[in-house]
Parts: structure tokens; sequence; C-alpha cells
């Protein structure tokens, strides 16, 4: 039976919501919308009644396409809601900040992306999957990946057709670098020796610059080289990069500012070097990471490029032994990029250090005020937000903070 509800507001995952609460995806605060309801989820939407920021997705793929939640609100609305959803969590914690204006990464500027690809009987299917589904949409014209990447699909493709079974798809990650497409494949079929013959065969024929197949590398006719400040750096297969060039250049200015100045700065949760190779162009950088192969692919690029200060690495997994009070003396500043989970056990330490600034990068506003509101109550002022949307369309937020400890300011 069809019932209509008024849209209140918008959830975390870019959901509208009306009272109950009923969840109705693609729907905007203020509008009146009918449908079927299931358990708590509207289905077989119909909007009766649109909001003023309403406007026609730019991508054709968009109504049965996963990739994007928010192409049916105007630009404007999305920025005004990403930065609501920041404030909001930072007055959960009863803290307050300066949020600066939101910088938002271009159309087609995502350099990465994991496309699903499963074998037919008519041959491939590669793309996206579907909302909460297992269904796949092709994106020949997608607005959110760089054109090269689209380009790629056929690549995908061949890789199911060598190494994909009818039972389920794979997750081909295509990553643009320096030195060509980087390919990370998960979820294929045992490698044999045809098998990798035929997957290195592959490489060449489709000048892949890297192929890895489920976290083995297969193949490498160039180096898939990312560019971190003046530094080259070669991650591992699959290792962690900011989705766009736009948004990591935007993060890393607001790291430079808030850390300007320091001399000896601590780059926790570093990754391959992102934020710790352009900084030391101008302070001495020791840089902490859970994974062995970041570290080794950050400490060779530090090695090959000149006019860098020293950089120093530590494999240590900082979510069960962070580094201790005593240990974080020596810095002057502290950088922290943690996972969505945030970093609590690490920050209670930096609380107790009492290291004059601190620099925070996170993807969950959530966690980041939690662990915000721990600094604050051990001294320090957090001074501003630059909030960062390269997740263009999507729900998903970034954030850079800096904290200043009271007595310094």
């Amino acid at each position: 039976m069809t019932q209509q509800f008024t849209i209140t507001r918008l959830g975390h995952q870019g959901d509208g919501i009306a009272d109950g609460p009923i969840y109705a995806p693609r729907t905007l605060p203020g509008e009146i919308v009918s449908g079927t309801l299931v358990g708590q989820q509207l289905t077989d939407i119909r909007v009766e009644t649109p909001s003023e920021h309403r406007v026609k997705a730019p991508c054709r793929h968009y109504k049965s396409c996963g990739g994007c939640q928010l192409q049916h609100a105007s630009d404007a609305f999305v920025t005004d809601w990403k930065l609501q959803i920041v404030n909001n969590a930072l007055m959960a914690q009863s803290l307050e900040a300066s949020l600066r204006p939101i910088h938002t990464s271009p159309e087609q500027s995502r350099r990465r992306a994991t496309i699903a690809v499963r074998r037919t009987k008519k041959g491939t299917l590669a793309g996206f999957h579907g909302r909460a589904s297992d269904a796949i949409t092709e994106i020949p014209d997608c607005r959110l990946l760089e054109p090269e990447l689209i380009a790629a699909n056929p690549v995908a493709e061949a890789l199911a057709v060598l190494g994909g079974s009818r039972k389920g798809a794979l997750a081909v990650t295509l990553t643009l670098s320096e030195g060509g497409l980087d390919v990370a494949v998960k979820g294929g079929k045992p490698l044999d020796g045809p098998l990798e013959l035929a997957l290195a065969q592959a490489t060449e024929k489709h000048g892949l610059a890297r192929l890895s197949w489920d976290g083995e590398v297969i193949a490498m006719q160039h180096a898939p080289v990312q560019r971190f400040g003046t530094a080259s750096v070669t991650p591992p297969p699959g290792g962690f990069l900011q989705a766009t060039k736009d948004g990591e250049q935007a993060l890393l200015q607001a790291v430079f500012e808030a850390t300007h100045g320091a001399k000896r700065i601590v780059d926790l949760f570093s990754g391959s070097g992102t934020f710790s190779l352009p900084l030391a162009e101008n302070a001495e950088v020791h840089a902490v990471e859970g994974e062995a192969a970041m570290l080794q692919a950050l400490d060779q690029g530090w090695r090959r490029t000149q006019g860098l200060k020293r950089v120093t690495t530590e494999v240590r997994d900082l979510f069960r032994r962070p580094l201790m009070p005593d240990e974080l003396k020596s810095f002057d500043a502290i950088l922290l990029d943690p996972p969505r989970a945030g970093a609590e056990a690490q920050v209670d330490e930096i609380a107790q250090s009492q290291r004059p600034v601190i620099a925070y990068v996170s993807c969950s506003p959530v966690t980041f005020a939690r662990d915000a509101k721990t600094l604050v109550n051990a001294g320090y002022t957090l001074e501003w937000v630059q909030v960062v949307d390269q997740f263009r369309w999507s729900s998903h937020t970034e954030l850079a903070a800096r904290f200043v400890l009271s007595a310094a300011t």
C-alpha cells in the first residue's frame, strides 16, 4: 500500500529521513514523498513535492549506480550539509570551532576506483554495484572518475575472463600513477602456473605499470610512482592513497599551515608518506605506521630524493602500542591521520604529552570530535577546521584541523 511521508532531515549516509524513523534514499528535507514501506525503508519512491534544492543528476548512470548518493541535490545544499555534519559532531561533544569554507574536488577527478567485474554467459560485466545490491551497473559516462580510469574498464573485463569466476565478482582496484595503470585484483581464482603466465602476458598487452593478484605482484613493467611533494614513491599494491590529487593538495596545505615553523614532526599513521615527505622539505620527520611495506616505500622515496631533511621510520601498531608522552617530548608538532576509527588510545597519550601543536586529518567527523574532546579537556584549543570534500556526491566527509596548547597561544 502506498503511503505518504514528509522528509525532515538527511542521515549520515545521505538518506532522507521521515518521522518514525523512515528512510527514503535520494530524497531531500522538506520533500513530500510517497512509496511502499518495507520495515523502516521506503521503496518505489515518488517525489510528490520536490525541494528547491533538487536538481537533475549530472550522470546518466545515477539512477541504477550506487557509486554516488547525492547527485540529486544542488552543490550548495551538499556543501552546507557536509559542514553541518562536522558542526553537529563537534556540538555533540560540546565543542566549537571555526569552520573554514569547504574545499570540493572537481568532477572526474577520482584517480582510484574499485570496479566490480563478473563473468556472464555473454562475456563480462564491469562497473559499480547498485545501491545495497549485487547488481553491477556499467559506467561508461561516469562523472566521478578521471577519464583514464573509465577507459581502463576493458582491462578489468579482460582480467575477469582470465581469472574470474561465474560464482562471484572480482574486485579490481585501478589506480592512476606516473608509470601507468596500477591494478590490484581481489577475489580471483587461486594462482597457478598457467594463470600467472596469462596474467603476466595481460600486463604487457594492456601496458599496465603493475598487476597484483590477491596481494601478490604478478608483473611490473614500470614503477607505479606517486609523487608526494618532490619525492617519488612506489606504494605497495593496494596501499592507501588519497582519492583525488586535488583533495590531497587541500589537506596538505592545511597540514603545512597547522605545523608551520615546527622543526621536528612526528607523523602518526603515516602511510607511504603522503604528508611526511612534503613536510620533510622544511622539517625533520619521524613516520610511524603499522604496515611495514608502506614505510619501506616511504623510506625509499626519501632516500632517492635530494634536498629533504632527515626522515626516520618506525613500524608500530598505534592502536595497541601508541607512542607514550616520553617518546613524544622531542617533537614540537604532531600529525595524526588515522583511519575511520580515530586514534583514541594515541590521543590519550598525546594529551598527556602537552606538545605545543597538533595537526589532525580525519575521514570521520564523529571520531574526530571524540578525540578533539580529549585534547580540549587536556588544555588544547581547537583553532580551526578545514572540511575537504574529495568524495564528491557522496556522504563521505574529510577534514583537517589545528590544535594548540592553550598556554602556547
